[in-house]
């Protein structure tokens, strides 16, 4: 995981969601780096989940106490059971705490 994810969870303004074989090498590196530029506390998962494996509750703390989240689809973003219960939580949290989402 990316600096600002580890022991500053509580402290994030952004958490982003992608499909990390789609573009986690690419686009989303890019614009962590702009937003770490910047100083804004950002979450991105630098590890390979292992097929089969629920979203852990790292993420879910993440997510729920990031001020925005931002989520970059692609085309098998659908097709990842993680991605696709990152997005169901990203919207809970939207509805619950009142967080903004920008796709």
């Amino acid at each position: 995981m990316s600096r600002a994810s580890s022991s500053h969870i509580c402290k994030l303004n952004v958490f982003l969601s992608f499909r990390g074989e789609d573009t986690g090498k690419n686009f989303v590196s890019h614009l962590y780096n702009a937003l770490d530029l910047r100083g804004i506390r950002t979450f991105k998962d630098d590890k390979r989940l292992e097929t089969g494996k629920s979203i852990s509750d790292e993420f879910l703390k993440a997510i729920q106490e990031a001020r925005f989240a931002v989520v970059i689809f692609s085309k098998s973003h659908a097709s990842s059971r993680w991605c696709l219960e990152e997005l169901a939580h990203i919207i809970k949290c939207k509805k619950e705490l009142r967080r903004v989402i920008r796709l």
